[in-house]
């Protein structure tokens, strides 16, 4: 159940909704936007329902929260949840603020890093991304530096002033990267890795959340909760494409997902299209639907010399395609605040925003 304050409502109007909501046995959570302030209630709601919560000072209405997840949906924020990345200069993922994220699928070396780093951010990209440790399908497959990795990230982010992001693959892992990291990525094989979302949610890093190969926007939303439930709100979600039957592509993007997800939720939505694509020529194009169809952001891996990858070289863009993706970028952005600005896409926008 969300509570709905007047607006002007003052702190010891607040202070006695959430005591009186504390005192069944919920917690409280508080949003506040521009307009108004919203009191999400977390817990058996049932104990709620015979309170007559309108008398209360500062109350203008109740609603019920009818999905399953509750601290996600988007009726249990005053408005848009933007993620902030550490102090890192304004870096942020939001519904006004488009953010890109670019680096290799593993760091291989010190060198490759720093000359992909400055690149990227040259080219406009606002977070380095970089494996430390990698979840492949082969065993004998590259399987990441570790925690040599992790330091590499570390001196690159002090040469550049990138914020960097990179996977989590175990809760015995979760302390150690979240002393060298801005942001941990939650892989789509992990998605539903509850013990590993549960020591996420403990921790004070935003976390970057891949949807699973098959996993349903629910499921995706439900996985959100669990770190949410613990105690993280700074959740980003990532869209990486769906395991469908058509083999042409590694995955199968589904763009359905981002107006979707822009109605059910108020956490920021990416894109990732070199999984979804599996081929760099395609990467492209899939990242400039993705801004069109509303997403906040994008993850795309790019690698100074992608023949000879360790890993993910087929689906990565070398330096100068990278450049010409953002130049893309920008163009269509527009593009789409143009169509947002006029009076029909303006409704449009409303309508699913």
């Amino acid at each position: 159940m969300i509570i709905i304050t007047r607006g002007g409502i003052t702190d010891s109007e607040l202070d006695g909704i959430r005591e009186r909501v504390e005192q069944l046995g919920l917690r409280t959570h508080v949003s506040r936007g521009e307009q108004r302030v919203v009191i999400g209630c977390i817990g058996d709601e049932a104990v709620l329902r015979e309170v007559p919560w309108r008398t209360l000072p500062g109350v203008e209405s109740v609603m019920p929260v009818l999905q399953p997840y509750k601290l996600a949906a988007r009726a249990f924020a005053a408005g848009p949840t933007a993620v902030r990345i550490g102090d890192s200069r304004g870096t942020s993922f939001a519904r006004d603020q488009f953010t890109v994220i670019a680096g290799p699928c593993s760091v291989e070396g010190p060198d490759m890093l720093a000359l992909t780093a400055r690149r990227v951010a040259a080219s406009g990209a606002r977070l380095l991304r970089g494996g430390a440790y990698k979840p492949r399908t082969s065993p004998y497959s590259f399987r990441g530096l570790g925690e040599a990795a992790l330091g590499m990230l570390v001196e690159v982010r002090a040469e550049t002033g990138l914020p960097v992001v990179t996977e989590v693959m175990d809760p015995r892992q979760v302390d150690l990267v979240a002393e060298h990291v801005d942001v941990l990525q939650v892989g789509a094989r992990n998605m539903q890795n509850f013990s590993l979302l549960s020591e996420l949610g403990r921790i004070r890093r935003p976390v970057l959340l891949k949807r699973g190969l098959s996993a349903t926007i629910e499921e995706l939303l439900m996985s959100a909760e669990h770190i949410m439930a613990h105690g993280n709100m700074d959740v980003i979600l990532c869209e990486r494409g769906i395991r469908t039957f058509e083999p042409a592509t590694r995955n199968t993007l589904d763009l359905a997902a981002l107006p979707v997800l822009r109605r059910e939720t108020h956490l920021p939505v990416v894109v990732d299209p070199s999984h979804a694509a599996g081929r760099g020529d395609l990467v492209a194009p899939l990242a400039w639907a993705a801004v069109a169809a509303g997403a906040d952001g994008l993850l795309v891996e790019v690698h100074p010399d992608p023949p000879n990858a360790l890993s993910d070289g087929d689906q990565s863009l070398d330096l100068d395609a990278f450049d010409r993706l953002m130049v893309g970028v920008e163009a269509f952005r527009k593009a789409a605040l143009a169509v947002a600005g006029s009076a029909s896409g303006q409704a449009l926008v409303e309508a699913v925003a």
